[in-house]
């Protein structure tokens, strides 16, 4: 009796915080926030995104269930997160992208970057993002060929650049205006194209609280003032927000839970250092795109992030309370 008394007493770490938003539901909201991009991608690439997409989420969600069964843990594909990964992994590679190679990244996804550090919770890296860094540089040929939209179908070819690769190669006259941009008909990965749609389900996460608005404007804030320096034109700097992944990295992969600070100093300056890396890789470095590789070098930072937001806020309440 005294064993069970005492075992009632054991809770969890701190904060405890009473919220009816499990990780069930936390995740639901994001693929339900990701609904229009996903729908935009198959309207724009046609039947080939739709496969795709179920193929990454179904073969996540086996490979969660697998690892969990070898090592005896606790089933957790119900939660969601695997098929959240999934889905995230199609939006990051093209429509055309091989679904052998594509499975390859979600068991690198789940099982190395999610299982091996202990599941859901204790990744230091966001399994999606590190997934298609994993796969451009394992793949770097199939990453880099994007399949034309339905409204280019009557060309004879069958893939095209990006806006960023014809920005870098200085081809301004082909790269598509503003409004194609934001409605998505142009090269890109399955589900970044359609800023528009990233924007719908953006704002529905911060409007429903399942994501603060801290680091996405952060992050867009800073692609668009350091775009706005460096070309002069606010034209361009919108160029650089809507166009790659710009609006997918900022709303629905920085802002995971698990690899992103907890408190807002941490996110404003997490934030601030995704959009200042993409920038600078796109404008100086020697590949057109740089959200990928900046969330994946601020997630390694979060950890530096959080203990200086910690002792910040500590030090504000110990001065107030001195008062």
């Amino acid at each position: 009796m005294a064993n069970k008394f005492h075992e009632n007493l054991i809770v969890s770490a701190s904060p405890h915080i009473v919220t009816e938003m499990d990780t069930t539901r936390l995740m639901g909201s994001v693929l339900l926030a990701l609904a229009p991009a996903w729908i935009a991608s198959i309207y724009i690439f046609g039947l080939r995104a739709l496969v795709l997409s179920v193929v990454c989420v179904a073969a996540s969600v086996l490979f969660e269930y697998l690892f969990n069964a070898i090592v005896h843990k606790k089933q957790t594909v119900g939660d969601l997160s695997a098929a959240l990964t999934g889905l995230l992994i199609a939006f990051n590679v093209p429509a055309n992208f091989p679904f052998w190679q594509a499975i390859i990244g979600c068991l690198f996804a789940i099982v190395v970057v999610k299982g091996l550090f202990g599941g859901i919770g204790k990744n230091f890296s966001n399994p999606a993002i590190t997934a298609r860094i994993f796969l451009f540089i394992s793949f770097s040929a199939n990453m880099s060929t994007w399949p034309l939209t339905r409204l280019a179908e009557s060309t004879d070819a069958v893939t095209g650049p990006t806006p960023l690769a014809l920005y870098a190669e200085g081809n301004m006259d082909q790269i598509p205006g503003l409004m194609q941009l934001l409605l998505g008909f142009h090269g890109g990965s399955t589900g970044e194209v359609c800023a528009l749609a990233l924007l719908i389900g953006g704002i529905y996460l911060i409007v429903r609280k399942v994501i603060s608005p801290v680091i996405p404007c952060a992050f867009i804030g800073t692609v668009f003032v350091f775009g706005l320096i460096a070309t002069g034109s606010p034209y361009w700097a919108l160029f650089h927000v809507l166009s790659g992944g710009v609006m997918l990295g900022a709303f629905f992969m920085a802002t995971d839970y698990v690899t992103s600070p907890k408190l807002p100093l941490g996110q404003l300056i997490f934030g601030i250092g995704c959009g200042i890396i993409t920038m600078s890789i796109r404008l100086f470095g020697s590949y057109p795109e740089g959200v990928s590789f900046s969330i994946l070098l601020m997630n390694i930072c979060t950890p530096l992030l959080n203990n200086l937001s910690y002792k910040f806020y500590l030090k504000e309440g110990g001065a107030k309370n001195g008062k």
